[in-house]
């Protein structure tokens, strides 16, 4: 099953997160989508369409803010089982409200980049546009 993660293209901590995963996903699971896609914008339900959040879509299901990159990071396995099980346990509304300062911040903190991400060739099959 190929799951999509959903990313702001123009955000730099996405962006190292999504190389993150790219490296680490020896199994090939991820596919891979900038929230400004027309492909996003075409195949998410509109409560998503918006830029302050990773989302992981999984067959039909979404996830988004810390509940997504968890999942993401469980899926990856290794070392981050453990901590994804470990991050679990603290409730999602303290979790998320972590997670949406962050969100909020990230510009502020890291910057904007001045287009969205491109896939290199090696990794544009793992890119839907």
């Amino acid at each position: 099953m190929k799951r999509i993660i959903f990313f702001d293209g123009v955000c730099p901590v996405c962006n190292g997160f999504v190389d993150y995963v790219l490296k680490k996903d020896f199994k090939n699971d991820f596919l891979f989508c900038s929230l400004q896609s027309e492909f996003a914008r075409g195949h998410l339900p509109e409560k998503y369409q918006k830029l302050d959040t990773i989302i992981l879509m999984e067959n039909n299901d979404v996830f988004d803010q810390s509940t997504a990159v968890l999942r993401i990071l469980f899926q990856l396995g290794g070392h981050w089982n453990a901590l994804a099980v470990f991050a679990s346990a603290v409730p999602s509304p303290i979790r998320d409200f972590v997670y949406r300062i962050i969100a909020k911040n990230r510009y502020r903190f890291f910057g904007k980049l001045d287009v969205c991400r491109l896939p290199t060739p090696d990794e544009k099959e793992r890119f839907l546009l």
